[in-house]
């Protein structure tokens, strides 16, 4: 069993959008053990769309489709099906009464134009979709002895995401009998590059293991996730518990948290381990670190945990940009455990743009040098990472393993 994954939108085939759903929809696939064949791009036109459609049903078991669900004329991806399919386009009494409930929700009038999004080609199922409303198309094509099903979704990632979990997948795995259970894990680690992480696994990311680990970055966080295939949870688990155990003992301190946790995190929890607050401050990061950080503290507050952020400051041109005299204020300024600062620009090993961090506690101050990459947004947020990082690597239990 195989899948295509067509993402539909005038704005991705001008490039004035990056297709994000494909590649999201496809590590999920292959979390089920479900390799990706193709990625089609389509524009919103009928044409477009049947013409797209006709080739991956002919080739591939599932077809994943997001966007064009939409209540505008050029939302056409239900018009689409239906010319595929052959049959015509019926309202849905149900899907409508949910979508009129969304507006009821709001105290606003329905407009008549969401009433495009109640109508579902004939032997299609509605996809329930809590977060909007464009509900989703399931359809089965059958041509030539040959069966794939759509699964139709709106491009709204914060609205997709959620309908693939509760619906998508577990019709996915109802379709693969042979598969009890499939659990995964992710694991979080910063510190090294995407290949050389890869590098020091043995082994471990490859086609085909059971259980299967999955590397990708972003802004400089390399996330391993470990996909389990077992009769049960309990096996699933014992599986990714051993390939987590050799993850762990290869990379060591580079690993910071499971799951959804992140830098800021880690960094918040560190210091939260010795009683103390994190205060900083900031001139080459342009708020970058403010903002994780102040990010990080709401989420523990939310969790009913001490938030570990006293205070952050974005100091203007004419302030101090050096970064062991701004750390040492913050840490002073707030009555902080730890200050925390990134300096000014500079040029750096051969010249290349770079910001000092520097870290305040108890024991002194700790500086490091970072050498910025990346277009200047990328370079900012990896340069905060690295500061807090430091706050990982240097307060509380952490900071003990990496002395």
């Amino acid at each position: 069993m195989h899948a295509e994954v067509i993402a539909i939108g005038d704005e991705l085939v001008t490039g004035q959008r990056l297709d994000t759903n494909s590649r999201w929809l496809s590590a999920e696939l292959a979390v089920l053990g479900i390799p990706v064949t193709f990625h089609t791009t389509a524009a919103d036109t009928l044409e477009a769309g049947v013409e797209a459609f006709r080739v991956a049903t002919g080739r591939a078991d599932i077809v994943l489709a997001t966007g064009g669900l939409g209540p505008t004329a050029d939302d056409l991806t239900r018009d689409v099906l239906a010319a595929l399919a052959g049959t015509p386009l019926e309202e849905s009494a149900e899907a409508m009464a949910a979508i009129e409930a969304r507006f009821q929700t709001r105290k606003m009038p329905c407009p008549a134009s969401n009433r495009r999004q109640a109508l579902f080609p004939r032997g299609s199922t509605a996809i329930p979709n809590p977060d909007g409303t464009a509900p989703g198309i399931d359809l089965v094509i059958s041509d030539g002895g040959r069966t794939s099903r759509i699964f139709a979704l709106p491009g709204v990632p914060a609205e997709m995401r959620p309908m693939w979990a509760a619906s998508v997948s577990p019709a996915i795995l109802d379709m693969m009998p042979d598969v009890a259970t499939i659990q995964q894990r992710r694991i979080k680690c910063f510190g090294a590059g995407e290949s050389a992480i890869e590098e020091m696994l043995p082994d471990l990311v490859q086609r085909g293991r059971d259980p299967l680990v999955g590397i990708t970055a972003h802004e400089a966080t390399i996330t391993l996730r470990i996909a389990a295939r077992g009769r049960d949870k309990a096996e699933c688990a014992a599986k990714i518990a051993a390939t987590e155990a050799v993850i762990r003992d290869c990379l060591g301190t580079l690993v910071f948290g499971v799951g959804d946790e992140e830098l800021e995190d880690a960094a918040l929890a560190a210091v939260a381990e010795v009683g103390g607050n994190l205060a900083t401050a900031e001139v080459g990061t342009a708020g970058e670190l403010a903002t994780l950080t102040a990010a990080a503290s709401a989420r523990r507050l939310a969790d009913r945990r001490a938030a570990a952020f006293a205070g952050a400051g974005v100091l203007p041109a004419a302030a101090t940009d050096d970064a062991a005299t701004l750390a040492a204020d913050a840490r002073l300024r707030f009555g902080a455990a730890c200050g925390l600062a990134v300096g000014g620009l500079h040029d750096g090993v051969e010249g290349r743009p770079a910001v000092t961090i520097a870290l305040a506690s108890p024991a002194g101050v700790e500086t490091v040098e970072h050498v910025l990459g990346g277009g200047p947004a990328l370079a900012r947020r990896r340069a905060a990472k690295a500061a807090l990082d430091l706050v990982r690597l240097r307060v509380g239990r952490a900071g003990e393993v990496a002395r």
